[in-house]
């Protein structure tokens, strides 16, 4: 038998902190502060965990490690490329254990199966095949041009990333509108270890000549250092544009067209062009906006344009992960319960939003992939 518990992550858009009891250990999966600044899971009754896996860095799934030792100060599981994006404080620690982006590992003692998850560079989804079988996904997307989703195994209990909730529009129309808006120029504020160099690669492709803000040139650096396919088969031309960095007395202009970090205009390039105050700046955001950020106060006042860049899976993606995994226990993560009632609809009671629940091949078996049918349409 194994147990679920709930710690933050369900009901809202809250950080992630999920905690598995398996095979006798204590695995907390995830632990991170956000969205919105300074929000943190309540660990105080959690007691020792054996383990803390991190399915990738952004920080509303790692911005809490800094209470690691409130935990027993336990291992923290990770990919290199997650290891390095981590804050230096944590990144140094000698607790630190590399996990492959695909293959079997070991979690003190637990065996783990991983794949990768297509929502940021080393963000892996973790599969415990014990009790019938526990799949954390932690954020994904199968729409990613530059990063790839391994498709998981089946599981008896499955925790989604349902971030975007009912939402089923598809990048590629996503796409098309944001490459009309920015005619005559605009500012891209994008997270960092995201889809910035998907969105200046898909951009150029478009007929821009998107710039890189330091950051985000830094991270197309580190995919041509990875000789990634989709940088390293570029025209030479292109990729030295995709570099350029402003030369003497060159400065960034509102009519070009700039993806910059950081997401929500709280730091970086974005946060000092928001900070100029000059109209002229067309700043378009893409993500979720937390109450408190720039990007909240811009587009409240009028100043700001939001038009989605999908990240995370829509509705028909978790549809399919709900159908190859013949989960019977689907616990939708990350999403606002009011926005995702056409997901519940369609998944009945295989929905777990409970805090915490027993599972186990011995108490009850997967489903058959069946959805039920919607009785509403789904938008294109």
């Amino acid at each position: 038998m194994a147990r679920l518990t709930v710690v933050s992550g369900v009901g809202d858009k809250l950080p992630a902190a999920f905690l598995l009891e398996i095979e006798g250990r204590r695995i907390l999966l995830d632990l991170g502060e956000g969205p919105a600044p300074g929000v943190l899971p309540d660990v105080s009754a959690l007691g020792a965990v054996d383990a803390i896996c991190v399915s990738h860095a952004h920080t509303d799934h790692a911005g809490g490690l800094r209470l690691a030792a409130r935990l027993g100060n336990p291992p923290i599981y990770a990919s290199a490329a997650t290891i390095r994006q981590l804050p230096p404080a944590i990144a140094h620690t000698d607790r630190l254990r590399i996990l492959p982006e695909i293959g079997d590992a070991d979690i003190e003692g637990v065996r783990v199966r991983l794949g990768r998850s297509g929502h940021a560079p080393g963000g892996i989804w973790f599969h415990f095949p014990a009790e019938g079988g526990f799949l954390y996904t932690g954020d994904w997307s199968v729409e990613s041009a530059l990063l790839p989703f391994d498709q998981p195994p089946p599981a008896l209990c499955v925790v989604t990333d349902a971030s975007y909730g009912d939402r089923d529009s598809t990048l590629a129309c996503q796409i098309d509108r944001i490459v009309s808006a920015c005619a005559g120029g605009a500012v891209l504020p994008v997270p960092s270890a995201g889809r910035g160099p998907e969105m200046v690669l898909t951009l150029l492709a478009r007929g821009l000549a998107p710039r890189a803000c330091p950051q985000i040139r830094m991270e197309i650096e580190g995919l041509l250092a990875g000789h990634h396919d989709a940088i390293a088969t570029l025209p030479r031309h292109e990729r030295e544009a995709l570099l350029a960095r402003p030369g003497p007395g060159q400065d960034w202009q509102p009519t070009e067209v700039i993806v910059a970090a950081e997401a929500n205009g709280e730091a970086g390039l974005s946060a000092d062009l928001v900070r100029r105050r000059d109209a002229r700046f067309r700043f378009i955001f893409s993500g979720h906006v937390p109450q408190g950020t720039p990007a909240a106060h811009l587009l409240a006042t009028g100043q700001a344009q939001w038009l989605p860049w999908n990240v995370h899976p829509r509705l028909r993606d978790i549809l399919d992960l709900a159908r190859t995994s013949g989960a019977r226990h689907i616990v939708p993560a990350f999403a606002k319960r009011d926005g995702m009632a056409l997901l519940r609809e369609r998944l009945g009671n295989r929905i777990r939003l409970d805090r915490s629940f027993e599972f186990g091949s011995h108490l009850s078996h997967p489903l058959s992939p069946t959805i039920t049918e919607p009785t509403a349409s789904i938008a294109p």
